[in-house]
C-alpha cells in the first residue's frame, strides 16, 4: 500500500497567509518535526513548520486547565474566529497581560516593528482616551493581573507621567512600561522619577542584541550604548526590568545565552523575554521561509546555550501553551536555584494546589530553611512560594521578594503562517483598541490594526 512521507497528527483551523481566509489545517509529523499542512482554494498548499520538537508538542495538552474568562465580553460570535475580535464570548481565557497602546508615534523608525510606529506616524490619544482605556479593562477584569503602557513608544506621549499617575489609582496588580530605554539612558531624573511608582512597576525593555550590525538591521540605529546607559540607570535605582528580544534566525539567536547570562548579573532586571519575530506591520529584511522562528526551536536553543536550566526547567504555561513558556528561577544572595523543575506539572493544572518539591537540591533546601527563619516551616514555605508561579509573579513568601526573583518567558505571537485557532481561543495577552474592545494581540496585527480593519469588513461581508 502507498504510504505518506508523515504521520497525520491532528486537524485544526488556520488562515491563508496570502488572502487570511479560514482553511482546514492538518498537523503532521515528518522528520522530527511539526508542520501544519493547508490549502486555499485562491492560494494552493502551504507547508509551514510550528515546532522543531515532537514530543514537547505532543506534550502541550496536558497543560491545559480550565479557562478563566473576564468578568464581560464586549463582542458576539458571528462570523467565527478570528473575525469577532473582541472579547467575543467564544474566547476562552481572559487578560493576563493588557496591553494600552498610548501613542502611534515613536522616536524610532525600526524596520521590525508589528504596529508600524515612527516619528512621524498617527497620533498619541488623549488623556480621556488613554483614561477610558484602563477604565476598560478594569471594567473587564476588575483588579487586572498586568496593564502595560505600550505605543509606538510610550515615554514620548506629552503626559506620559499624569497617565501613569492615573493607572496607578487603579486596582491593577503589576503596571509595566514598554520601551526602546531611550529617554531612560539619557535622562538620569527620568529613571528616577520611574521608580516612584514602584512597587508593582516595572520596565519591559527592548533588548535585542549586543551587535551593532543586528541592531542596525533590526532598529535601524546602533543602540549598544543606549541599552548600557539606560540599564546603569535602572541599576542605579533598582528599578524592576525585563529584558525583551525579538528573534530572528541567524541575527540574534546566538546571543540568547548570554543575554541570560547579563541579565543574571544586573540588579535590576528581573527576567528575559523573548519574541521569535511576529509577521506583522513594518517587517524590512525578513524572509519567512528562512528567518521565522517556533517557539520550541527557541526553547531548544536556550537550553543549549544557558547551563543553567534543563528540559524541565521551561515548561508550557497553562493559560496559553501553545504560545506561552516560562520558567523560573530565585537569585539568592550571589547564587541562582533554577526552581520551576521541583514544580509537579499536574498542581499546575489546579489552583488549589501548587507543591514545591526541591528537598533533593541539598544547596537549595538549606538556603529556604534559612530564608524561612522566621518561624515558618519549610511546608508552609512552599505553600507561600506558590503565588510566583504564573506569568508575572507576585512573591507572597517572608524574606522573599520581587527581587530573588529571575524568569524566563517565550511568548510566540502567532501570525497569518501559523495561525492556529485552538491557540487564538486561549490568547491572553490582548490589547484595547481605539473603539475600547479587547482584542487578542495576534488578530489585532492581522485583522484590526488601521487600515487592516477595512480589509476585515470585506471579507466579514464575503461571509455574511
Amino acid at each position: 500500500m502507498p504510504v505518506r512521507k508523515y504521520t497525520y497528527y491532528d486537524f485544526t483551523l488556520s488562515l491563508c497567509p496570502e488572502c487570511l481566509k479560514r482553511v482546514d489545517a492538518k498537523i503532521v509529523f515528518e522528520k522530527g518535526k511539526v508542520y501544519m499542512l493547508k490549502r486555499c482554494k485562491e492560494h494552493g498548499n502551504s507547508k509551514v513548520l510550528i515546532a522543531d520538537d515532537i514530543e514537547y508538542y505532543k506534550n502541550l495538552r496536558n497543560y491545559n486547565k480550565p479557562s478563566e474568562t473576564p468578568y464581560k465580553f464586549n463582542t458576539k460570535t458571528h462570523y467565527g474566529c478570528p473575525y469577532d475580535c473582541g472579547l467575543c464570548t467564544d474566547h476562552e481565557q481572559h487578560s493576563c497581560l493588557a496591553i494600552i497602546e498610548i501613542t502611534d508615534r515613536c522616536n524610532l523608525t525600526c524596520p521590525t516593528c508589528y504596529a508600524g510606529s515612527s516619528p512621524t506616524y498617527g497620533r498619541h490619544r488623549t488623556l480621556e482616551e488613554v483614561k477610558k482605556m484602563l477604565d476598560t479593562i478594569v471594567a473587564h477584569e476588575k483588579e487586572p493581573d498586568v496593564v502595560q503602557i505600550s505605543g509606538g513608544e510610550p515615554t514620548v506621549h506629552p503626559q506620559f507621567f499624569e497617565i501613569l499617575d492615573y493607572a496607578k489609582t487603579l486596582p491593577i496588580r503589576h503596571l509595566m512600561v514598554n520601551t526602546n530605554g531611550i529617554k531612560i539612558a539619557k535622562e538620569k531624573d527620568f529613571a528616577m522619577r520611574l521608580k516612584s511608582y514602584a512597587p508593582d512597576f516595572e520596565i519591559y525593555l527592548q533588548f535585542d542584541s549586543f551587535e551593532n550590525s543586528v541592531l542596525q538591521k533590526m532598529r535601524g540605529a546602533d543602540l549598544s550604548d543606549i541599552r548600557e546607559r539606560a540599564i546603569q540607570n535602572l541599576n542605579e535605582v533598582n528599578l524592576s526590568t525585563t529584558l525583551v528580544v525579538t528573534l530572528q534566525k541567524g541575527e540574534n539567536d546566538h546571543e540568547m545565552g548570554k543575554i541570560i547570562e547579563y541579565g543574571l548579573q544586573q540588579k535590576c532586571v528581573r527576567g528575559v523575554t523573548f519574541q521569535p519575530t511576529q509577521i506583522a506591520g513594518r517587517l524590512e529584511n525578513f524572509d519567512p521561509s528562512k528567518d521565522r522562528m517556533t517557539l520550541t526551536e527557541v526553547r531548544r536553543t536556550i537550553l543549549e546555550q544557558s547551563p543553567l536550566f534543563n528540559s524541565d526547567d521551561l515548561i508550557p504555561v497553562p493559560c496559553n501553551p501553545d504560545a506561552l513558556v516560562m520558567g523560573y528561577a530565585l537569585k539568592l544572595e550571589d547564587q541562582v536555584f533554577p526552581l520551576t523543575r521541583y514544580i509537579n506539572p499536574s498542581d499546575l493544572l489546579d489552583n488549589s494546589k501548587n507543591t514545591i518539591v526541591y528537598e533533593q537540591d541539598e544547596a537549595l533546601h538549606g538556603k529556604m530553611i534559612e530564608l524561612f527563619s522566621t518561624g515558618n516551616s519549610v511546608e508552609v514555605a512552599e505553600e507561600n512560594l506558590k503565588s510566583i508561579m504564573c506569568c508575572l509573579p507576585q512573591i507572597d513568601a517572608p524574606n522573599l521578594g520581587y527581587d530573588n526573583l529571575f524568569r524566563i518567558i517565550i511568548m510566540q505571537f502567532i501570525d497569518a503562517y501559523n495561525f492556529d485557532v485552538r491557540a487564538i481561543k486561549k490568547s491572553c495577552v490582548h490589547i484595547v483598541n481605539k473603539d475600547y474592545n479587547i482584542i487578542p494581540f495576534e488578530t489585532m496585527n492581522l485583522f484590526y490594526r488601521d487600515e487592516k480593519s477595512a480589509y476585515l469588513k470585506q471579507l466579514q461581508a464575503e461571509m455574511s
